[in-house]
């Protein structure tokens, strides 16, 4: 049993124990954000930018992400941001519902174990059909209220991919629903953990926060 979170993160790291790992890609991917915090933001997998500086939505749905999460009182770096696949499929397809089980028994599990959130977002189908259910779907089940396996409130919401793919009136109706969703969440937060400052006073620039992991990673030259 890992006993914080940093010993967890360099697990993952030098993991290698699905086929996952040798799908043209840099290797796992861990966290950033607050191990104290009391809201996790669970997403699916990593994509290209993502891969090259090995943590979690910091490319164009990172940053999409951050916007989102700053209209409702959050910085990323008083949040937890986890995925449920540590490494990159290949060409960015959709991870299996199986590769999704295996990744996050293994490892996401442990981070919500250490990490203890009181709240827990699910971004996009794959972390909704882990965190509640293999049928659970994205279009009937965001904006609902469910209690994950490891007993924890947790509330479901279009990825930030999806909302890149959009425009018009479906992307203007998409971004009040993700709003109205992250909004019941902090304030979800705010009941279980009263006190919890959730903001900084600007938005953290991850990628210039991850730069040299991206240049260790890069330099190693796995792909």
């Amino acid at each position: 049993m890992f006993s914080s979170i940093s010993d967890l993160e360099s697990a993952i790291l030098s993991c290698d124990q699905c086929k996952l790992c040798q799908e043209n890609n840099h290797g796992p991917t861990s966290y950033n954000g607050s191990g104290c915090s009391p809201l996790a933001i669970i997403g699916e997998g990593p994509g290209g930018v993502e891969d090259e500086y090995g943590v979690p939505l910091v490319g164009p749905s990172g940053q999409l992400l951050d916007k989102a999460l700053w209209s409702v009182g959050v910085t990323r770096d008083k949040a937890y941001t986890s995925n449920v696949i540590k490494c990159r499929p290949n060409k960015n397809r959709t991870p299996t519902i199986e590769e999704g089980e295996f990744c996050a028994n293994l490892w996401l599990d442990k981070e919500i174990a250490i990490i203890q959130p009181k709240v827990i977002i699910a971004l996009g189908s794959v972390a909704l059909k882990y965190l509640l259910a293999p049928t659970a779907r994205i279009t009937k089940d965001r904006g609902h209220w469910f209690t994950t396996k490891h007993n924890i409130p947790a509330i479901a919401t279009y990825h930030p991919a999806y909302l890149l793919r959009l425009t018009g009136k479906d992307l203007v109706k998409a971004k009040w629903e993700v709003y109205y969703d992250m909004k019941a969440a902090v304030e979800k937060c705010q009941e279980l953990a009263p006190g919890n400052d959730l903001k900084s006073e600007t938005i953290p620039n991850l990628l210039e926060l991850y730069y040299e992991r991206k240049i260790s990673r890069l330099s190693k030259g796995t792909l």
